[in-house]
């Protein structure tokens, strides 16, 4: 290290940390034809960019001195796109510029506000954050860019994937024009070129050495594995590794938190990361994997992103990645600082030839193998068992205890517990199906030339909706075969005729149900598919030729009267329209008479009103009295006042004893109110 210009302080932390030399990106970002220079820099996963940048901003962040005095506003932005990588980059960031005495400060989503504003008020040399956290700081006043020196966009390319670009603009509007931005990637597609373009000045491009040969530290394995055998596939491969650390790839977190109960119930000491966690949960989960609380981790590609886990040696690839850039991000995070480490895919029959693809993508070559089984998992559990040091570690104060063990119960049942006692706690090896080598890509055959075959019948047909397209695969699965070795497949209106290839036939028993109601039967010979043959069809008689020289000529046409437009013309003998009428005048309503007559005389309608009577004036009217109400009091005659009354009194109705014939009570006898007290008992 001594060959390139590093600060003593950055120089005291890296030979502190046991730093001997530098990564080939490390070197390359301190050549003297970078130094104050916008770069792009591409390299691997893994390969020290953290520290690469750290060293390279440091000309512009230290200026030359070794202690850093306090600062008022922040010399250095580090922007990352995922919060476990934003607080592993400060965690880098801290000890190697902890000797110049730098302030590190986070701005990173799910995390308190008002600490990280409070942090910022103190002032710090460098700031590291997420874009939308950086942004809303901008917005607020908390964060001010305009002492800014040097910019670095860590992970560019998964910030785009993100959609960071707007965020990214707006911070970066923010900060001087004249600062120095440094961009790393892991690729380098279309995408990220346009974004140097946009944000540095005169970029240089950097490639790190080896770059061309991705990843030597890791072996890849591509594991063939049945589809129902996923799974059991994904556990034995966990206990054949017996890995420090290993983490698990998957696609979407419904399978992650599958694969977390089935892991947990088998006795796996595993943990889970993805974007329906908390920020508190998805810390306490990376640091169980770091205090050895938990050996396994199951990630989706985004919440894995950056992090960086300590002893990771194995990872597995669950569900195939949808690219090769994200295969090599997953497989980035084992084979570390020189560490070897195990990428393993597990590859379904159906899905052979996208894994080809995503490993010619990659520019990797992996070795092609069945996924372990119950029995190589035994064999490798007995070989670590011969390994363990304790077996050949020299007796100190157990010797006394062992002699002891020997002589009470002997040395096979001693050897016995000790052989109980390593397996107990391990989970158990599944039993595979066994599975069918990759077959080798070939050239697509003739029709015709499939080779020796067996027929066979299903008992489905046109009449059920078979389709060639979705037997194929149910074919395959119950015969755990690939669809190179089913031939030809002939739909009838009842019944589905298959042509599988001989060495291939003894999978399918007779008798065989690959759905409900549908069974499979083998046949003795090839079914007879021509159509039968037509019998002579008799010769129709010719049909006479039309004559069309006994028509008769036409003469000539004589030419029509013109039309007279005169006023003698009659009238159009079309009926006039109705006159118009307003919409409400209508006549009015009238009842129609009864259809029911008992004779002509009688021809008048049932509910005809009678005949009124004529006016007599010496009849008296009979006069309606109304409803009497209690309003009606005060219009009743009041009674004449007595003498010595003022007012009329109404009579008094009479008690109702005496109503019944019993004496009536005396006036002024009070009644007893409900809830006064009672005389004496007599």
């Amino acid at each position: 290290m001594t060959d390139f210009d590093i600060a003593a302080p950055l120089a005291a932390a890296l030979a502190a940390k046991g730093y001997a030399s530098l990564t080939s990106v490390q070197q390359a970002v301190l050549a003297p034809e970078v130094r104050g220079r916008d770069a792009l820099v591409s390299a691997q996963t893994g390969s020290g960019k953290t520290v690469a940048f750290g060293l390279a901003m440091a000309p512009e962040v230290m200026a030359g001195i070794d202690r850093l005095l306090p600062a008022e506003k922040p010399l250095a932005l580090a922007i990352a796109p995922t919060r476990e990588l934003a607080l592993q980059v400060a965690r880098e960031l801290q000890w190697l510029y902890g000797e110049a005495g730098a302030q590190i400060a986070t701005c990173v989503g799910g995390m308190d506000y008002r600490n990280e504003r409070r942090a910022l008020d103190r002032g710090a040399h460098i700031v590291v954050g997420t874009p939308g956290r950086l942004r809303d700081h901008i917005e607020r006043g908390s964060l001010d860019l305009s002492g800014l020196r040097a910019a670095v966009l860590d992970e560019a390319d998964e910030m785009l994937d993100l959609g960071f670009r707007e965020d990214l603009e707006y911070i970066l509007s923010a900060a001087p024009e004249d600062r120095r931005t440094l961009m790393f990637s892991a690729t380098v597609p279309p995408a990220i070129e346009k974004l140097a373009k946009d944000f540095q000045v005169n970029a240089l491009r950097i490639s790190a050495v080896g770059e061309a040969r991705q990843h030597g530290d890791i072996q890849y394995r591509a594991l063939s594995v049945t589809p129902r055998d996923r799974e059991n596939a994904i556990f034995n491969l966990l206990r054949f590794y017996e890995a420090q650390t290993a983490i698990v790839f998957c696609k979407t977190r419904a399978n992650v938190n599958y694969l977390l109960s089935r892991m947990g119930n088998r006795g796996f000491r595993v943990v889970a990361l993805s974007g329906e966690l908390s920020q508190q949960e998805r810390m306490h989960a990376l640091q169980a994997l770091r205090d050895g609380r938990a050996r396994i981790c199951i990630a989706t590609d985004v919440a894995a992103r950056g992090i960086d886990l300590p002893g990771l040696e194995l990872v597995i690839h669950a569900d195939l990645p949808t690219n090769s850039e994200t295969l090599l991000h997953r497989s980035g995070r084992t084979g570390r600082a020189g560490a070897k480490g195990v990428s393993a895919l597990i590859v379904p029959s159906s899905e052979y030839k996208k894994a080809q693809r995503l490993l010619q993508g990659a520019k990797v070559v992996a070795e092609w193998d069945k996924a372990p089984s119950a029995d190589d998992v035994r064999a490798k559990d007995d070989t670590r068992m011969l390994e363990h040091p304790a077996l050949s570690e020299p007796m100190e104060d157990e010797a006394a205890m062992a002699a002891h063990l020997v002589k009470r119960f002997g040395a096979e049942q001693v050897a016995s517990a000790f052989i109980k006692l390593w397996r107990e706690g391990r989970p158990a090896p599944e039993e595979l199906a066994e599975s069918l080598p990759p077959a080798a890509p070939s050239a697509p055959r003739e029709r015709g030339a499939f080779g020796a075959a067996v027929w066979f019948l299903l008992t489905v047909g046109h009449s059920g909706r078979a389709e060639a397209r979705w037997l194929l695969p149910k074919l395959c699965e119950a015969g755990e075969i690939t669809k190179d070795a089913i031939g030809a497949i002939r739909v009838k209106t009842n019944e589905t005729f298959v042509q599988i290839a001989a060495e291939m036939a003894d999978r399918f028993q007779d008798g065989m149900q690959i759905e409900d109601g549908i069974v499979m039967r083998r046949l003795a010979d090839e079914p007879v598919f021509d159509r039968p043959e037509r019998g002579e069809r008799p010769e129709r008689p010719a049909r006479a030729p039309r004559k069309y020289d006994d028509r008769p000529e036409r003469g000539e046409r004589s030419e029509r009267p013109a039309r007279s437009y005169s006023d003698e013309r009659p009238a159009y003998d079309k009926k006039p329209r109705a006159e118009f009428k307003p919409k409400g005048d209508k006549p009015a309503y009238a009842r129609k008479p009864s259809r029911f007559v008992e004779d002509d005389g009688a021809a008048q309608p049932a509910f005809a009103p009678a005949e009124r009577t004529s006016y007599d004036p010496d009849r008296k009217e009979k006069v309606k009295k109304p409803r009497w109400n209690a309003d009606d009091r005060a219009q009743k005659t009041a009674r004449p006042a007595a003498e010595g009354e003022r007012f009329a009194k109404a009579p008094k109705a009479p008690r109702a004893a005496a109503k019944y014939g019993k004496p009536a009570k005396p006036d002024g006898f009070a009644t007893p109110k409900r809830g006064a007290p009672k005389g004496p008992k007599r």
